[in-house]
């Protein structure tokens, strides 16, 4: 690697461009940092490789043994290598076969009008009574429902996102 810029300063680079072009994940990010933490510790010299990635891969904070946790950390990697290459062009790009396939996404589950009535009546009885637990989480199912908003941006939302006189909601 390149010793006049830093692998960290290459996610850096590479996260702003993301943002600029509209992407925000906080995920990736925190991914990426961690990938460059990692290269930084062990002092790796090089070319990044399939073996340098997969290392870091298998380390990762919770401990986990699951190899299906490290091939989403290497999924997650790969975008950020394929852009790296362009700055150093031996760097490899992991397959998504290292650590076995990652499982497929199951088919999501389209709720009936009426279930969506009995899971908003459920939901408002849930207790301690007397308490607001049920009301929110009715409201929140609720939003869900009624908008098609995915549980993250619903519980990121904030009071100025929202404007009663047009009633509009504003999501990023």
């Amino acid at each position: 690697m390149s010793a006049r810029t830093s692998l960290q300063a290459r996610v850096e680079l590479y996260l702003a461009e993301r943002t600029r072009l509209g992407y925000c994940s906080h995920d990736a990010a925190g991914i990426l940092r961690s990938f460059a933490r990692h290269v930084q510790a062990t002092c790796h010299r090089g070319p990044l490789t399939v073996e340098v990635m997969a290392a870091w891969a298998r380390c990762d904070s919770r401990g986990s043994g699951d190899p299906h946790t490290w091939a989403r950390r290497l999924y997650k990697l790969r975008p950020f290598m394929r852009w790296f290459q362009q700055f150093e062009p031996r760097t490899e790009v992991p397959d998504n076969t290292i650590f076995g396939r990652l499982p497929k996404r199951q088919t999501p589950h389209i709720y009936s009008d009426q279930e969506i009535v009995d899971l908003l009546a459920a939901a408002r009885r849930l207790g301690p009574a007397p308490g607001l637990r049920g009301v929110v989480f009715e409201t929140l199912f609720g939003l869900l429902a009624s908008t098609g908003l995915r549980i993250g941006e619903a519980l990121a939302l904030r009071n100025q996102d929202v404007n009663l006189k047009t009633g509009m909601l504003g999501i990023c």
